[in-house]
């Protein structure tokens, strides 16, 4: 589905945040990539996504390279991003957030927004609401629902449960492994490791701009060293 070679990448013209990161995301995988902040693992999705130019190294999609394309274009081919901060328009209400979010069919909006809707039962119930009423839990929700509205192959989902209480957290994760489980592939960066791992198929573990650990999730979740280091026991 996607592969992520010798990627190189920074925010400058000196500046390597990653330092040849290879990541591969299979169809209908979900890829967990954790690691200490500062790690890279924003980085490594904005890079996927095309926010970030790479400095060397090459991005592949379906077996076509991709990382001199422009963000709107790999949504077209079936890439959605879902950032950490400013994922939603909070003036604007649920449905209007979701019409936005389908910006590259536009014809296909409603039909789209009713799927959400029988998915999200939550976001239509509100969905004339303004999205700033809504929850922390509830705007994350209504966050991926929106690069839902593209249909698409591979989804990339940053610490999507930060600032979350536990249980809120508990419900997205819920969401996400649905989500996974209806066939989207998914590269998930979270701070919370430990979940993380439990419900990815994947793990990469990234420090310092590298992929240092890599494996199947669970086997990362259960590494004493993984665990001690990284997972916080």
């Amino acid at each position: 589905m996607m592969q992520a070679r010798a990627v190189v990448c920074g925010y400058g013209a000196a500046d390597e945040i990653l330092k040849g990161v290879d990541l591969v995301v299979a169809k209908g995988e979900m890829v967990a990539i954790v690691g200490p902040n500062g790690a890279g693992k924003s980085t490594l999705l904005k890079s996927i996504a095309g926010m970030l130019r790479l400095k060397s190294g090459a991005i592949l999609f379906k077996d076509a390279e991709i990382q001199d394309t422009t963000p709107r274009e790999r949504a077209r081919i079936g890439i959605a991003f879902v950032p950490q901060e400013a994922n939603i328009f909070p003036t604007m209400t649920v449905r209007e957030n979701l019409e936005i979010g389908g910006f590259i069919a536009p014809a296909l909006v409603p039909e789209r927004m009713q799927s959400i809707f029988a998915r999200f039962p939550m976001l239509a119930e509100k969905s004339r609401q303004q999205a700033r009423t809504l929850s922390g839990g509830q705007r994350q929700i209504l966050a991926m629902a929106m690069a839902l509205m593209v249909d698409p192959d591979l989804l990339l989902l940053d610490e999507p449960s930060a600032g979350l209480s536990p249980k809120a957290a508990d419900a997205l994760f819920d969401e996400i492994a649905a989500i996974h489980a209806g066939g989207t592939s998914i590269a998930m960066v979270e701070q919370n490791a430990y979940e993380a791992l439990m419900i990815a198929d994947c793990g990469v573990v990234l420090v310092d701009g590298r992929a240092v650990r890599s494996g199947p999730a669970r086997d990362l979740a259960a590494d004493r060293d993984v665990r001690r280091l990284f997972l916080g026991a």
